[in-house]
């Protein structure tokens, strides 16, 4: 008998000393890659977006790949399960036969509220925006805008919010937080004021209607490296949360759509292209901020 309790004393022991210095076995990462396009390395013009256009083949295997580059990062942080969500247009860019067999992938329209969050569960431990792009207005920022047509602004409690900033918010509803965005150099300034510091990788730089860019073997590269980086230091993020009430307010780009979003119960018209509507539950927000999106689709 007093055998047996020295044993279990050795055991807790050396199980508290493994604990103590990492050797303890680790969980595995859970992570979450929403991809959009116009943030992608070397895009610049909606025909390099756009399914059916002449450049559209190559922007989706630039596309692709930097989908790998994260994904190959996060394998080398110790994620054992990645969800990659194709989350531009038709939701049917990235090219499966090309991404990495490590990751699912999740591609298409659902019908559902979370749209390029699609997928997103509290299961997961961290959130990496790929090929994101800067809210509508913003100058100096490649192929600028918020959501879908007819909005234009957005705002959740009084902040501006590009879709970065709702994918986002939807992640921190979850209690996931956003560890990485790669995109333009607008992009990453927005969401850093926003989540804080988090890793970025900036692809390109917009002038105007132009851009420069980096090689996208260099932008994959960086990828790979501030992915890995971003999920070893994991314990620095936190989730991105909204205290209730929760206010969302839309500018669209005509009268029209402000008076068709204005019909939804709840809604307020705030002005002749605004509206609002207050929830202390984010998913009824998130919700009716998806009912115009869906039915211009």
């Amino acid at each position: 008998m007093r055998k047996k309790v020295i044993i279990s004393c050795l055991l807790v022991l050396l199980l508290g000393f493994f604990a103590r210095t990492g050797m303890a076995a680790q969980k595995g990462l859970k992570v979450f890659i929403s991809v959009d396009m116009e943030g992608i390395s070397g895009v610049i013009h909606w025909d390099e977006c756009t399914s059916g256009r002449r450049d559209y083949p190559l922007f989706r295997k630039l596309m692709t790949q930097e989908a790998n580059a994260a994904i190959e990062g996060a394998l080398a942080a110790g994620a054992t399960e990645i969800l990659v969500r194709d989350s531009h247009g038709s939701m049917r860019n990235i090219l499966p036969d090309l991404l990495h067999p490590e990751a699912v992938l999740l591609r298409d329209w659902s019908g559902g509220p979370l749209i390029m969050m699609e997928g997103i569960d509290e299961t997961f431990d961290a959130v990496i925006f790929l090929g994101y792009h800067a809210r509508a207005g913003t100058p100096n920022a490649v192929l600028e805008h918020t959501m879908a047509n007819p909005f234009y602004d957005v705002f959740l409690n009084g902040k501006k919010m590009g879709e970065a900033g709702i994918n986002g918010t939807i992640a921190g509803h979850f209690g996931v937080p956003v560890v990485l965005i790669a995109g333009d150099l607008a992009v990453t300034n927005q969401v850093r004021k926003l989540f804080g510091d988090i890793e970025t990788v900036v692809v390109k730089e917009g002038i105007g209607q132009a851009g420069k860019m980096l090689h996208p073997k260099k932008t994959q590269e960086m990828i790979k490296k501030k992915t890995e980086k971003a999920l070893k230091r994991l314990k620095d993020f936190k989730p991105y949360k909204l205290n209730p009430p929760i206010k969302l307010e839309i500018t669209f780009t005509d009268e029209r759509s402000a008076n068709r979003a204005s019909w939804i119960p709840g809604a307020k018209r705030t002005g002749d292209r605004s509206i609002s509507f207050t929830s202390n539950d984010f998913m009824d927000v998130v919700k009716f901020l998806s009912l115009p999106i869906h039915q211009g689709h």
